[in-house]
């Protein structure tokens, strides 16, 4: 086996920079909607693919793929949604073995009062810091770190 490329300085600086990120802006995400709209980010994120779906109801595989969940984490949350009222779950109306997810009354008043205070902290914190042309790069360079790891089979 031959010997790793270890980091340079400046590259374990970046690393820890990125790492940093990675792990904090998840939860500073989920500070505000918790805060602003007493979900979590999980829940926002159901409630918003659901709603983008409308008027149709989405099959809950197509909410996992969407979102690039494991069926059963989609499935314990969408679980918890529905015991809030927030969603409801029926078969799915084309082969009746998935089933169909749709926004409740009150699914649709949640996400239309969280999305925007939602989206104004996607805006003062990703978007707002950056030029047109930053915003550009780092869209790029998220899609080269991510191919990276599809293409290992690590996505």
């Amino acid at each position: 086996m031959s010997e790793p490329r270890w980091l340079t300085e400046e590259e374990q600086q970046l690393w820890l920079e990125f790492r940093e990120f990675l792990w904090g802006y998840p939860r500073a995400m989920d500070r505000q909607l918790t805060r602003d709209a007493t979900m979590s980010s999980g829940e926002y994120a159901v409630l918003a693919a659901v709603s983008q779906a409308a008027p149709e109801a989405l099959r809950s595989g197509d909410l996992a793929t969407t979102l690039e969940w494991e069926r059963s984490r989609v499935s314990h949350l969408l679980r918890r949604m529905e015991a809030k009222g927030l969603i409801e779950r029926c078969a799915s109306t084309g082969d009746g073995r998935g089933q169909d997810i749709a926004l409740t009354s009150a699914g649709w008043d949640t996400v239309r009062s969280a999305a925007p205070g939602h989206v104004t902290f996607v805006r003062e914190t990703l978007l707002d810091p950056l030029s047109e042309a930053e915003q550009e790069q780092l869209g790029q360079m998220l899609s080269k770190i991510r191919c990276a790891a599809v293409e290992r089979n690590l996505w």
